[in-house]
């Protein structure tokens, strides 16, 4: 039912109540029929759900099959340390994710709420729970509306809806009746439910409770809105799938291979067939990757980047569109003077200070002042002049139907009289030339051009103190005029400038009026603002349409929630990875349909965070500037990451292929490559993790939305390194007598090798000896207590019995080192040759284009 489009004796009827509200037994029984007013909560995973997920990933579950496979065959000890590393990995993954969930707790308030209701004709204050449709309720200034309602009486009634329809001024209501078709914002004769009373009184209708509420059809909406996939998520699902195909085809390959072969035996095959399974995958990884992750939720949370789910760290470097809500996000969310236009400087500002309803002493500051926010922002406007309040002896308080206020001061030759309004109405009653009205009207339009609300400002002296009556207010003297609007902040304006140098184009969508949102789009530096598109033309656009337009212009304004949605979708259907910023109930279902949905921590309603995946503390736009770059450095940090642990999971895989083509013991027990492993994740895959962002970080366009983990030269690399481990290391080992010893040799240089590779891994293509080496602390703490735990293995009696190693001579040591030095080299040399192709191939492409 559009209750704006029924008149007030309707809408009683239909609802079958009074002015003197509903008898307490009709309550009760509408309240047993229709439910409580409250939006029905979505049902929260439960924290065994939680933990639980972190052991469907593909890879864990294959390892999983191999413990009880290892069971199974009798093989406890093995078969237990595989399960363990399985069931650790978990705990450290779900032990990260809540303590990110923690952060974004500690945002969270919880408020109460109470409404005033007509009874049988008595005013009564009841829970906001227990409203029905049909109660009436008192609203005064300072309330939380309650429900939806119909007004049916106003006094000056001020209500900021912009937590609903973005609109950074307070809506002027009314009673009247709208006979077309309107948008909550533009449904003066409503109020609606979670909007704030700025000024005024009102009585009115409960229209709608709960999910019925505008609030609550967004809420309800969000059910229907599928969460996206981050692209890491979507990118590891498609690594672990081929780690796991290489895996699988290289078993059955080799169990045809060795048995028609060798005629190997099966239990032989089978304990092989596990070693394969644990030497290529990397197990540690998800641990490693999760490490990392929280890491960058601890650093933005620093930078008051709060983040909930922690894959949507990752998300934000890989970004290419800002969708942002333009009131209290781009904007200061405050009225603010920004030109003025007067021959008369001091009488306009004398009539700024007193002709206000804010301000009654002069000890008052305006920042302890709350009310009108265009009242306030004339008097922050005259506050450093530090004039003085004159007395008030007559006042007609501003109307939308007449849209002027006054106010009279007795001076000693009679009184004089203030006017402030709409231009338009105060030259009307002003004494002007055909000439000077021209002038006025044309600087009126010219800061209306500019996207701001337009006072004018007039006086009259009369020669005897008088009841001051619209009669009165006649030729009248006009003083000037003052543009009034939300000033962009100076930290968005560097936030976009920051973003666009990234690559990312920067979108406003507001519910804001066209001029302003264009005026603003302008001053932020956004690129299309030439062309605006209201929702009026995004509702005639077919899909299709939208997904054109979207990709020329940067500013949409009067938009409702599923104008946002549509924006959006267009925009991820072209390919992009869409953020969306916004603080109101009505950005909800767009932030929750983004890649990464950013909320308002300060402003921002409790439906947004929660559709939201980053909280913004400070509520600040150049925090996401700072999170772009930290998400960066830490996709950068998975790669490098990545690129480490690989090499050494395939050499490890290659021995043992290479024992099984050769019909030869396995050269490294389960137990020695999960040795290797956790060794190597306990201590060096984490340090690439505390890696500083590159200088080009953000000077560098986000990276292609196809762009896969591994490129084709990360697999190249892969290849080699392993290559260049397993060969030299298994030459080395079998050149000496004894499993035991063979076995030692083999393990220490895959340790060294890989210690020594991790440090190629700091940069991927340029040198690994930089001044960034010196920065990174972690790293050397790691590299020391991998000194101590391999050193253990190899001299510690109790530790070679559960590993099966022996000690090392010293010359069997150097040579070790020799060969983990020669794949130092190898890597920085091959790293220079590519960076040398690589850049020149870049060089001939720009200089084509």
């Amino acid at each position: 039912m559009n209750w704006y489009k029924q008149t007030i004796e309707q809408t009683m009827s239909k609802m079958n109540t009074s002015s003197n509200g509903l008898s307490k037994v009709e309550r009760e029984k509408r309240l047993a029929a229709d439910g409580y007013n409250k939006i029905e909560e979505k049902q929260q995973v439960k924290p065994w759900q939680k933990f639980l997920k972190h052991y469907t990933d593909l890879l864990m579950i294959v390892l999983m099959v191999a413990a009880v496979l290892k069971f199974v065959t009798g093989d406890f000890v093995e078969g237990t340390i595989i399960f363990l590393v399985v069931v650790i990995n978990g705990f450290v993954s779900y032990w990260q994710e809540r303590k990110a969930e923690e952060s974004l707790d500690g945002l969270k308030q919880m408020m109460g709420q109470e409404a005033v209701v007509v009874s049988e004709g008595t005013k009564s204050t009841i829970s906001a729970e227990e409203l029905v449709q049909g109660d009436i309720v008192a609203l005064k200034a300072g309330d939380v509306v309650p429900a939806d309602l119909r007004l049916l009486e106003v006094h000056d009634l001020l209500i900021e809806e912009s937590i609903l329809t973005g609109e950074s001024e307070a809506a002027e209501k009314n009673t009247a009746v709208l006979t077309k078709e309107a948008p909550a914002g533009d449904q003066k004769n409503m109020a609606f439910s979670g909007t704030l009373v700025q000024a005024g009184s009102a009585l009115g209708i409960v229209a709608a409770t709960g999910d019925d509420t505008e609030i609550g059809k967004i809420n309800h909406a969000l059910q229907s809105v599928e969460q996206q996939t981050t692209p890491l998520v979507k990118k590891m699902h498609q690594l672990n799938k081929q780690i796991f195909r290489g895996i699988l085809v290289l078993i059955v390959f080799l169990l045809f291979f060795t048995t028609f072969r060798h005629g190997m035996e099966w239990n032989l095959m089978f304990s092989a067939m596990i070693a394969l399974i644990v030497a290529m995958i990397p197990e540690g990884l998800p641990a490693v990757l999760t490490m990392i992750l929280s890491l960058g939720v601890k650093e933005m949370a620093r930078e008051n980047a709060i983040i909930k789910n922690m894959p949507s760290v990752e998300t934000l470097g890989a970004m290419t569109v800002i969708c942002s809500d333009k009131t209290g996000t781009l904007t200061e969310n405050k009225m603010k003077v920004m030109d003025l236009a007067t021959s008369e400087t001091q009488m306009v500002m004398d009539i700024m200070n007193n002709c206000q309803e804010l301000k009654l002493k002069d000890h008052q500051s305006a920042k302890e002042l709350q009310g009108n926010p265009t009242e306030l922002a004339l008097l922050h406007y005259v506050e450093e002049a530090d004039l003085k309040l004159k007395t008030v002896v007559g006042k007609i308080p501003f109307s939308s139907s007449y849209k002027f206020m006054a106010t009279m001061h007795p001076e000693a030759d009679g009184a004089m009289i203030f006017v402030k309004g709409a231009p338009e109405v105060l030259m009307k009653k002003s004494i002007l030339t055909e000439t000077e009205k021209t002038s006025w009207s044309n600087q009126a339009s010219a800061l209306a051009q500019k996207g701001q609300r337009v006072l004018g400002f007039a006086y009259k002296k009369v020669a005897s103190q008088q009841e001051l009556t619209h009669e009165l207010l006649s030729e009248l003297t006009f003083a000037g005029l003052a543009g009034i609007i939300d000033p962009p902040k100076q930290s968005a304006i560097q936030a976009v400038k920051e973003s666009q140098e990234a690559g990312i184009t920067v979108k406003m969508i507001t519910g804001d009026h066209k001029e302003t949102a264009k005026a603003i789009g302008e001053q932020i530096g956004l690129k299309h603002t030439a062309k605006v598109l209201e929702g009026v033309d995004i509702d005639a656009m077919s899909e299709e349409e939208l997904a054109v337009q979207v990709q020329q212009v940067d500013v949409f304004a009067r938009t409702t929630p599923e104008h946002k949605l549509r924006i959006v979708t267009a925009l991820q259907n072209n390919g992009e990875i869409v953020g969306m910023t916004g603080d109101g109930v009505n950005d909800a279902p767009a932030l929750k349909k983004a890649d990464i949905g950013i909320a308002m921590g300060i402003k921002g309603s409790e439906v947004s965070k929660q559709a939201a995946d980053m909280v913004l503390a400070d509520d600040n736009f150049h925090t996401i500037a700072k999170a772009v770059k930290e998400g960066r450095r830490i996709f950068d940090n998975l790669k490098k990451t990545i690129n480490f642990f690989l090499p050494t999971a395939l050499a490890q895989g290659l021995i043992v292929v290479w024992a099984l083509l050769a019909n030869q013991p396995l050269p490294l027990t389960p137990v020695q490559i999960l040795w290797v492993n956790m060794v190597t994740t306990i201590t060096l895959s984490y340090a690439l993790g505390f890696e500083k962002a590159s200088e080009d970080t953000m000077k560098r366009p986000p990276r292609g939305t196809n762009e896969g983990i591994l490129s084709g030269y990360s697999m190249f690399r892969i290849v080699y390194v392993s290559l260049i481990i397993m060969i030299p290391a298994y030459l080395l080992a079998m050149s000496f007598e004894g499993q035991a010893l063979q076995q030692t040799i083999l393990l220490q240089n895959i340790v060294l090798a890989q210690a020594v590779y991790m440090i190629n891994c700091r940069e991927l293509v340029n040198p690994a000896l930089n001044k960034g080496l010196l920065q990174n602390k972690v790293l050397f703490a790691s590299l020391g207590i991998l000194l101590l735990l391999q050193m253990s293995v190899v001299f510690l009696p109790f530790a070679q019995q559960l590993i099966g190693t022996v000690g090392l001579s010293l010359g069997q040591q150097v040579v070790i080192a020799g060969n983990a030095f020669l794949l130092f080299l190898v890597v920085e040399v091959e790293k220079r040759i590519t960076k040398h192709f690589s850049d020149k191939k870049e060089k001939k492409s720009v200089s084509q284009n």
